[in-house]
């Protein structure tokens, strides 16, 4: 049986220094070998930088995103990006907090997991209850990319014509429909 090759959407941030170096060099480094297990040539996205979310969690972040061709399972995938953080020197201690480096599995193709339902109701978790509550499995697509600017905008150079799978929008549609503020606060990074 040949593996199905699909698009893997993966979001990076850094807002702390690493065992790889500072913020943006952490994020470079991460997306160097997330590279290495990509099954053809990754597409990265610029650099970013973007205040904490919330606001007030901690130092801007440096942002940027991937994609990736790969026949690996999401929970293969997910699995791998978490041996990267820890490589990095990732601790959970705060959700939303400062970090080293965070990597989110964003998408795998057309995938919703596990299933519409559970899909939904972390979509649709009430914004206060986010900040405790945490799914106990993966979630796809990421259930609340479609209101994080510092997601979409880097995602937007990688895979601007990628489709939600459940709301039926482009990378671009999605980015467009914030509000001007947030993507106001999303700046590109200058080369340093």
């Amino acid at each position: 049986m040949i593996e199905e090759l699909e698009i893997a959407l993966i979001a990076f941030g850094s807002n702390e220094n690493s065992v790889f170096g500072d913020p943006a060099e952490t994020v470079l480094k991460a997306m160097k070998i997330v590279a290495d297990i990509s099954d053809s040539a990754p597409i990265f996205s610029d650099f970013y930088c973007t205040p904490a979310f919330p606001k007030g969690a901690g130092p801007d972040f440096v942002n940027a995103a991937m994609a990736i061709t790969t026949s690996d399972a999401p929970s293969a995938i997910l699995a791998k990006l978490h041996e990267i953080e820890a490589r990095a020197g990732r601790t959970r201690r705060v959700r939303w907090g400062q970090r080293t480096l965070d990597l989110d599995l964003i998408a795998v193709g057309e995938k919703i997991l596990p299933d519409q339902q559970t899909y939904a109701y972390w979509r649709e978790l009430p914004s206060e209850k986010q900040q405790n509550d945490t799914p106990d499995q993966l979630i796809l697509p990421h259930p609340r990319m479609q209101d994080r600017s510092f997601v979409l905008v880097p995602l937007s150079d990688v895979a601007p014509h990628w489709v939600h799978p459940v709301l039926q929008k482009t990378v671009t549609e999605m980015r467009d429909a914030l509000p001007a503020k947030d993507l106001a606060e999303v700046r590109l990074r200058s080369a340093a």
